[in-house]
């Protein structure tokens, strides 16, 4: 434990930033993991235009309606 509040403002300061760099290393991994996922499904290998379209579609449409349409 430090010794003066000033050491203790410091040490939170550094926990801080160490758990700011852990979320976002988290957040890179949850992206790449996302990406991945794309591309075993065979969506990257449409045309720019395709995937273009069915991304405006899913986002016209919202991730719920489209899971239940799919799920139909």
């Amino acid at each position: 434990m430090a010794k003066t509040l000033e050491q203790e403002r410091l040490a939170l300061e550094e926990d801080e930033r160490r758990l700011d760099e852990r979320r976002r290393k988290l957040e890179e991994r949850e992206r790449e993991q996302a990406i991945a996922t794309v591309e075993k499904s065979g969506l990257l290998k449409l045309d720019a235009r395709r995937l273009a379209d069915l991304a405006d579609r899913i986002k016209r449409l919202g991730i719920e309606e489209v899971e239940k349409r799919l799920a139909a």
